[in-house]
């Protein structure tokens, strides 16, 4: 039996307007900005790019992952500082990676249902400030400790405390790592490397790849269109009209020089082929296509459907294929009839192992029930102006920018029709199918 088959929007879900915040590595220019921070200026610049009042807003959906203790339901947090309405409800989604675009669907659901005629969505994460964690034990002692009336039984407890009771936790590693295989992701991906016997050199290439297509989307003016600069008062520090993560200067010595981050002498995952810690915040605006007719400006695109799949834990990295068959079958297209197709770079080996796998017909009989591989991914059609590998990865935001960018990609290049994907922590893959009018 097949479960959560693939979702054909009926109505599609009109793509207005969107913005993003520069994404930065974590701990550097962006440290000190938290996440429903980064959403507020992310939902503001979407906001005014589409000529947008927040009174217009009926309902704002963030996809977060490490939600901030602070802000626990971050969208209705991002909602009211960007000035929506108090009246006009929000709530966050949490897909791992994929909640950028679970945003998106729950967006779509809202719009449908009548709840709001135009809905704010999208994502945020701060990987910088995911907090680091106190021992259970010192817990314990905090709890108990200020049960305590008088000073004598204070100090009794003082000298309970053990010096390995003050050694943190990092909320960030824990987050990376899967608890129903023990793998975190750089291990998953090493599976992913040895399984399609994905070279060192193969990796690089594509991180260098990943690179120079970063470097010159922002050359060549492209990346400049969907994000807002910081100040350096945002920041609290330099201003930052950039990304962060796209070195102009990389080359293939420099990657073969670092070592590999799981297995020192036989791994091929290192910090250069695979997606750095990111902080980042993304947001559109949404409607049916009815209300995006009635509007002087034309929408960025449409999303026309959507899959989402469960895969094996320790192969993660294999959800984009999984989910992408789905929306295939369920909606007759074929890998061919997409004209552009973003797949998130976590690990260069990942995507790889996705593009091998959907050329495979061994592979394509052996996990999908297909009698024939799903088709050959087009290098120059893949990530076209770079990906995660140079941009970063928010995980709570990157499934927005993936549809942010793939329109805007299609609408430069007079193309129609698009295929974004990812893949999610746990073991699970999203795919959705983008069109422009063009």
């Amino acid at each position: 039996m097949s479960y959560a088959p693939a979702v054909v929007l009926d109505p599609p879900l009109a793509v207005l307007s969107g913005a993003r915040t520069p994404f930065a590595k974590a701990f550097g220019p962006m440290s000190r900005i938290p996440a429903d921070e980064l959403g507020r200026i992310a939902l503001e610049a979407a906001l005014q790019r589409g000529d947008f009042s927040p009174l217009e807003i009926g309902e704002v959906i963030f996809g977060n992952v490490a939600g901030p203790a602070e802000a626990s339901n971050v969208s209705r947090v991002i909602a009211l500082r960007a000035g929506v309405p108090q009246d006009r409800p929000a709530h966050s989604v949490q897909r791992n990676c994929a909640s950028g675009m679970e945003s998106l669907v729950a967006a779509w659901h809202a719009l449908r249902d009548g709840r709001a005629d135009l809905v704010a969505a999208g994502g945020v994460e701060s990987m910088s400030n995911i907090p680091l964690l106190v021992d259970k034990r010192m817990q314990n002692w905090l709890v108990q400790f200020g049960g305590k009336r008088h000073w004598w039984e204070k100090m009794k407890m003082l000298g309970q405390l053990r010096p390995d009771y003050f050694r943190p936790q990092s909320a960030l590693l824990l987050g990376l790592t899967d608890p129903t295989c023990g793998l975190n992701m750089a291990q998953t991906a090493e599976v992913l490397a040895r399984d399609f016997g994905i070279t060192r050199a193969t990796q690089d290439e594509f991180a260098l790849q990943s690179h120079q297509r970063a470097v010159a989307a922002w050359e060549n003016g492209f990346m400049q269109d969907e994000l807002v600069a910081l100040s350096a008062e945002q920041t609290g520090g330099h201003a930052l009209d950039r990304d962060s993560g796209p070195r102009p200067s990389q080359n293939m010595e420099s990657l073969a020089k670092l070592r590999p981050i799981v297995d020192r002498k036989l791994g091929v995952i290192t910090a250069g082929n695979s997606c750095p810690i990111t902080d980042g915040g993304v947001a559109l605006v949404l409607s049916l296509p009815e209300k995006a007719e009635q509007r002087n400006n034309p929408p960025l695109g449409y999303i026309k459907g959507y899959a989402v799949a469960g895969c094996e834990p320790k192969r993660m990295g294999l959800g984009p294929v999984f989910a992408i068959d789905k929306l295939l079958k369920q909606t007759g297209l074929k890998l061919a009839n997409f004209d552009l197709i973003e797949i998130n770079e976590a690990f260069a080996a990942q995507v790889l192992a996705c593009t091998h796998a959907l050329g495979s017909e061994q592979f394509a009989k052996e996990q999908l029930g297909r009698s024939e591989a799903i088709g050959v991914v087009d290098p120059q059609k893949l990530n076209v102006h770079g990906g995660a590998i140079a941009l970063g990865h928010p995980v709570g935001a990157s499934g927005t920018r993936l549809v942010l960018t793939l329109l805007r990609s299609l609408k430069q290049r007079g193309l129609k029709r698009g295929l974004a994907a990812l893949c999610v922590g746990g073991g699970q893959g999203f795919a959705m199918w983008l069109e422009t009018e063009n």
